[in-house]
């Protein structure tokens, strides 16, 4: 156990470096409100954290999830509703430090999926649902749009098309609908999403996290880039990552046949 804030959880295996992050509004259906946001902020801080620390390895990955098993999240707390969701409270986007964030983040989805709370998943790196998940991006209704990135996600993941269907309609769509346009990564039968959550976070814990971060770097450049440049890019963080000593140690255990020990430097 790490440290609890006042809507947010957090917790780190040492053994591992996998940490988690709660949503921890169930009453709420951890809805999003200005706490809550800058919640999330801290808690990811205090996760980072642990990559400057004495103790077990360097946080590898990070697995995000809803209290309870009705929501991961489902959208704004309309009844708390705030005119400045370009800039949160902390002065840090909950959603940019989430696509930003270092390590990879994972989304382990149960229950509502909405608004704000999609846009969070969608800046996550990966996105697992159980199969009774629902989804949506219902702000049309309320008079507005998605503004924390719902409409370029669906239009880049999926297609403009289904971009203006999902969001003109505001209707709600299942979990097998959202793996069929690419939006998330996989379903699973509610009674197994854990376990299926935790062993793809430990198949990318023991890759080397110095790797992970530039891949996160790497392919977010492939939306903001031409080809060559992207090209260019790769081989120059290709190179940079060769003599660190994450580097060093998968060659020799490759040449030793044996599980390398990453570092993260």
């Amino acid at each position: 156990m790490m440290e609890e804030f006042e809507t947010v959880s957090t917790e780190y295996d040492a053994e591992t470096g996998i940490g988690s992050l709660t949503l921890d509004r169930p009453d709420a259906l951890n809805t999003l409100n200005g706490q809550l946001k800058d919640d999330i902020v801290s808690g990811l801080k205090a996760l980072d954290a642990q990559n400057e620390g004495e103790d077990g390895v360097a946080l590898r990955a990070v697995v995000m999830e809803g209290a309870g098993d009705r929501a991961f999240c489902a959208g704004a707390d309309v009844g708390g509703f705030e005119d400045k969701s370009a800039g949160e409270r902390s002065g840090q986007s909950p959603y940019e430090l989430v696509k930003e964030f270092p390590a990879p983040v994972i989304a382990k989805i149960q229950g509502y999926c909405l608004g704000g709370g999609l846009e969070m998943a969608f800046a996550c790196d990966f996105r697992f649902a159980s199969a009774d998940s629902t989804f949506g991006l219902p702000e049309t209704g309320l008079g507005i749009i998605p503004g924390a990135g719902g409409i370029q996600y669906v239009s880049r993941l999926a297609s403009p098309a289904v971009a203006k269907e999902l969001v003109m309609t505001a209707e709600h769509f299942s979990a097998e609908r959202a793996a069929d346009e690419g939006l998330i990564h996989d379903v699973h039968d509610a009674a197994d999403l854990d376990e299926e959550v935790q062993n793809f976070a430990e198949s990318i814990a023991t890759q080397a996290p110095l790797a992970l971060q530039a891949t996160k770097k790497s392919v977010a450049m492939t939306m903001e880039t031409g080809l060559d440049a992207g090209l260019e890019s790769d081989r120059n963080r290709s190179e940079s990552l060769i003599g660190t000593h994450d580097a060093e140690e998968g060659m020799q255990a490759f040449s030793e046949d044996r599980e390398p020990e990453f570092e993260g430097r």
